[in-house]
């Protein structure tokens, strides 16, 4: 080998690692970009969940049912509602689950997935629109499909609020409100000797907060309006927004006002917490 040759060779060796250099430190830089947008994607990711997991999820149950066999004519209006508060609530931050002219299948499934979804943070709100009745001291709301003919039946065929309530509390939800429209006369009046009119009082378990159309024992016929008093009053105020507490009251306090007394709506609270309606609500 010549020294011209040698001189080649050593030029070749020094640009080869060279370029060797180069392309080792692009892979390096590379890999560091990489690893660093990963750090940055996995902080975000956190970020996210960490939000997430402080705010408290809300969830609804709207069940609206208005054409059962035994009545005369339909509740046109307890379809009417549902939809509507469904759509309120959505505006306020539910994820809804409506159920209309809901068989009793078809409410112990809507139950259950309700029972599945709530969390230790779930604010979780229950509306039932449709035909109750009380049995035994406690309410029960009624399916399309129900077969009432003595007291029995109701238990049967019925869905007692109470037992969603206490489901609700076993699940650990943050606070539980309860909307009741039922206190309607009903086609299975006086079919069994022990029958009372309207619903018994629902007793309010820890944290929950719950209005019903009427009093105790007290029923009220339904208006020619596309909502009922009750849930036509109980939107206004919730559009309006404000703690459940005050929309709850006030929905109370203008439907007694505007019937002198004869409906008077029920509230029962035992919140613990102030929930809020609106996007900036808690």
């Amino acid at each position: 080998m010549n020294v011209t040759q040698l001189d080649i060779s050593r030029r070749t060796i020094a640009v080869a690692a060279a370029l060797i250099g180069t392309v080792s430190l692009v892979i390096g830089a590379h890999a560091a970009l990489n690893m660093r947008a990963f750090d940055a994607a996995k902080a975000v990711s956190t970020d996210q969940v960490t939000g997430s997991i402080g705010q408290a999820s809300r969830l609804a149950l709207v069940i609206g049912n208005g054409h059962y066999p035994d009545a005369n004519a339909p509740l046109t209006q307890s379809i009417n509602d549902a939809r509507a508060l469904s759509s309120s609530l959505r505006k306020n931050g539910f994820d809804v689950d409506m159920v209309e002219d809901a068989t009793k299948d078809d409410m112990v499934r809507a139950v259950n997935r309700l029972k599945s979804r709530i969390k230790r943070d779930t604010v979780v709100m229950l509306f039932f629109g449709g035909y109750g009745v009380q049995a035994g001291r406690e309410s029960y709301m009624l399916p399309v499909d129900a077969v009432i003919w003595k007291e029995s039946d109701v238990r049967r065929h019925g869905v007692s609020i109470e037992g969603v309530l206490d489901m609700m509390k076993e699940q650990g939800a943050k606070a539980k409100l309860v909307v009741v429209d039922a206190s309607r006369r009903n086609p299975y009046e006086r079919r069994f000797r022990s029958y009372s009119h309207g619903l018994a009082p629902i007793s309010a378990t820890d944290n929950a907060l719950i209005l019903s159309s009427a009093s105790p024992g007290k029923v009220v016929d339904d208006g020619k309006g596309e909502h009922s008093v009750l849930v036509s009053e109980f939107l206004n105020n919730l559009n309006a927004q404000g703690s459940a507490e005050s929309v709850f009251n006030k929905t109370r306090l203008a439907i007694s006002r505007a019937s002198e007394g004869d409906q008077v709506p029920t509230v029962s609270s035992s919140l613990l917490e102030d929930v809020h309606f609106g996007e900036a609500g808690g």
